[in-house]
């Protein structure tokens, strides 16, 4: 038995003595469980992959992806998004020196793309709440939508809708190739704990909401009205997920519970994407350096991009 949902039953169950038919047991049951599985989680991946990105500086992904052509290219930039900041914000100076340093417009956006909406940190919560086979489905989609969005960017030639001074911006190097084990194992930990700090209320209160849906919502209720059914369902998640601006972390325990609930997968994830991969903010700062223009195509691409994968996550899954 997991050691973690056998320590959850006896605190719920013997500690506090709530009885395992009821609806508070079952709900405090899943809230200690999903607490304790993700901040472990969390933590360990987060640690693996900041330590993988002490090697890979902004210097060498501009010199990997300057002046490059080719969908492979998109696709490698998607897959450098995936090791960064999982923030869609903090994503933004990123691309935005990437342009500035010759990388092509079209190679930035599969990066921009992929950087919020795959990270370490959703991927060990999702690993943990909707199972590993979901999640790899989850990472491989993001990192194709991130892929062919990037390169039909590409090729719609929009370089005049950024503003000039993009094309001159600079970044610096985030991690340093000289540090020795020691050293990238403090900067990995020092990273696994700086956000672990910032989205522990967000993982609070969406287990907790999880929580209680878990344990006083009726059985099959999201399979009755957003069930696989209703061939609206999956663009009714999308559009309320793109204009809405939460932290993934506290969504996806919530999200965890709807499956449990009769939410089909896909719709469930297709959600959780359209959140990440668009959030407000990042829409407003990239006002900023974009014309409305390209924000919409960027916004329209990524929109049925996540849609598709959502109808593809319910049939297979």
């Amino acid at each position: 038995m997991d050691p973690i949902k056998a320590f959850a039953d006896w605190l719920t169950y013997s500690v506090f003595g709530l009885d395992s038919s009821t609806h508070a047991g079952q709900a405090l049951d899943f809230f200690i469980y999903d607490t304790i599985k993700i901040f472990i989680l969390l933590a360990a991946m987060i640690f693996l992959v900041s330590y993988a990105r002490t090697y890979i500086t902004p210097e060498k992904a501009r010199k990997w992806l300057g002046n490059r052509k080719g969908i492979q290219y998109n696709f490698l930039a998607s897959l450098v998004g995936v090791v960064t900041p999982f923030c869609s914000c903090s994503s933004v100076p990123i691309f935005i020196g990437f342009v500035g340093a010759g990388v092509p417009l079209g190679i930035t956006f599969s990066f921009l793309i992929t950087s919020p909406m795959v990270n370490e940190a959703a991927i060990a919560v999702l690993g943990g709440s909707v199972g590993w086979l979901a999640t790899g489905l989850y990472v491989l989609s993001g990192i194709l939508i991130g892929t062919f969005g990037g390169y039909f960017i590409g090729k719609l030639k929009l370089e005049d809708e950024v503003e000039d001074f993009v094309y001159n911006a600079q970044i610096g190097d985030v991690a340093q190739e000289d540090l020795v084990p020691k050293q990238r194992a403090d900067f990995a930990w020092g990273e696994a704990k700086i956000i672990v700090k910032k989205v522990w209320p967000y993982i609070i209160i969406g287990v907790g909401v999880g929580a209680l849906f878990h344990g006083y919502a009726p059985e099959g209720i999201m399979a009755q009205y957003a069930g696989v059914d209703n061939p609206l369902a999956v663009p009714a998640a999308v559009g309320l997920g793109v204009p809405l601006y939460s932290n993934v972390m506290g969504l996806i325990p919530i999200a965890e519970s709807l499956i449990g609930k009769g939410l089909p997968v896909g719709t469930a994830l297709a959600f959780l994407m359209s959140v990440t991969a668009l959030s407000l903010p990042e829409l407003i700062i990239l006002k900023k350096v974009l014309s409305t223009k390209l924000i919409m195509i960027f916004v329209t691409i990524v929109t049925i991009g996540i849609i598709i994968t959502g109808y593809m996550f319910n049939w297979i899954l």
